[in-house]
């Protein structure tokens, strides 16, 4: 805060003249008025070219404001460049997604920033700004330490699974970054909170996951299939039993993915538990599938 008599105002110093930064209007979405009574316009955005600085003259109503045609004597010249224009539709397809699934805002910036490399590189020529929206999105998530499956990215997006790991790669290529290996651990806490499965039944599936990636029993398999098996396995052992299918659902695997990967480590179930679970299922009673 700052004032033109004292200059900065600190907390052991009164001034009833502060100046107010907050907004000019108060504005309500459900205003049925069809004048806007801010004249300051939108945040400037940092990654356009022009920053998105732009005035908008609102609607006349006095006969002052019309010719003799009765065409309006003041209209809004488009000035956004074609390429700040794509810029910002993907900037909202990004922030849709982003919404659709809950992600945070630090996600959306580093999408953001992440697109607009790509774009102005035009290193994806040919490519939809949707696809390579949405690859971004799964990187920004990767990078954050928040990584979503492609399933989910594509759940809320327009393109197709295919596309998005084809512009996942191309990316990655282009801007020559990296990504962490995703791990069985990165989707355990999630996938158990939506089964709403208790906490002991998670750490006994995120110990079983461990355990099975350490004692090499699922080679070759995706950390995700590798996760909902375990989640099958700690489940079945629990009183709180889920089905392959309520499992599938949510970590977006087919149910003979699971039963796959349960068959590797059901022979090594035994190590597999951490030692002070409490079996409501004793481990020779489990489903051999």
């Amino acid at each position: 805060m700052y004032c033109k008599f004292i200059g900065k105002c600190s907390e052991s110093t009164s001034c009833d003249r502060v100046i107010d930064v907050g907004s000019e209007w108060r504005t309500f979405s459900n205003d049925k008025a069809t004048k806007d009574p801010s004249r300051v316009g939108d945040s400037q955005n940092p990654l356009l070219s022009d920053g998105d600085l732009s005035t908008m003259i609102g609607k006349g109503t006095g006969a002052a404001s019309f010719d003799e045609f009765g065409n309006s004597k003041y209209q809004n010249r488009r000035t956004m460049s074609s390429s700040d224009r794509a810029m910002m539709n993907a900037f909202k397809e990004i922030t849709t997604m982003a919404d659709r699934i809950n992600l945070p805002r630090n996600i959306v910036d580093r999408t953001n920033n992440l697109f607009k490399q790509v774009y102005e590189q035009k290193s994806l020529k040919g490519r939809a700004n949707d696809a390579i929206a949405s690859a971004c999105l799964y990187i920004a998530c990767r990078q954050e330490g928040v990584p979503r499956t492609f399933k989910e990215i594509c759940a809320v997006s327009r393109i197709s699974k295919k596309e998005i790991g084809r512009c996942f790669k191309l990316i990655l290529k282009a801007l020559e970054t990296s990504v962490d290996l995703i791990t069985t651990g990165d989707f355990m806490s999630r996938f158990c909170s939506n089964l709403c499965l208790p906490k002991q039944v998670q750490m006994a599936a995120t110990h079983i996951a461990r355990k099975a990636v350490e004692l090499d029993l699922v080679p070759g398999r995706s950390p995700i299939s590798v996760a909902a098996a375990a989640i099958y396995m700690a489940s079945q052992a629990s009183a709180e039993k889920r089905t392959q299918k309520e499992i599938g659902d949510i970590a977006g695997v087919a149910d003979v993915t699971i039963r796959q990967s349960y068959r590797l480590i059901y022979p090594r179930a035994p190590d597999l538990f951490p030692t002070d679970f409490k079996f409501d299922t004793p481990v020779d009673k489990l489903p051999q599938l």
